[in-house]
């Protein structure tokens, strides 16, 4: 099985698309440190304060895969302080 995260994030700070991808990048690489799970800027590349990450994992217990992503999800509300959640939406395929 296949699950996704995908979360949309608001960086009100951000006034160039440079300045947005020093603050996601160190996310990005956390997050896939941490949780060892597939992580890519997946949309709105082109805004400046607003980003769409995905995190990808998979597994053959969908029960642990959205158990995992949860996780993460919390992980990131808790300890990512460049911005806020906009919104997060878990799907398994």
């Amino acid at each position: 099985m296949l699950a996704t995260l995908t979360i949309r994030l608001h960086l009100p700070a951000c006034s160039s698309l440079k300045e947005k991808r020093g603050r996601i990048k160190p996310l990005i690489s956390r997050l896939h440190r941490e949780f060892n799970v597939s992580v890519a800027e997946m949309d709105l590349q082109d805004r400046w304060q607003e980003t769409m990450i995905v995190c990808a994992m998979v597994n053959s217990d969908a029960v642990t895969l959205r158990q995992s992503l949860q996780s993460v999800a919390k992980w990131v509300e808790a300890n990512w302080e460049d911005g806020q959640i906009i919104d997060e939406k878990i799907e398994i395929i």
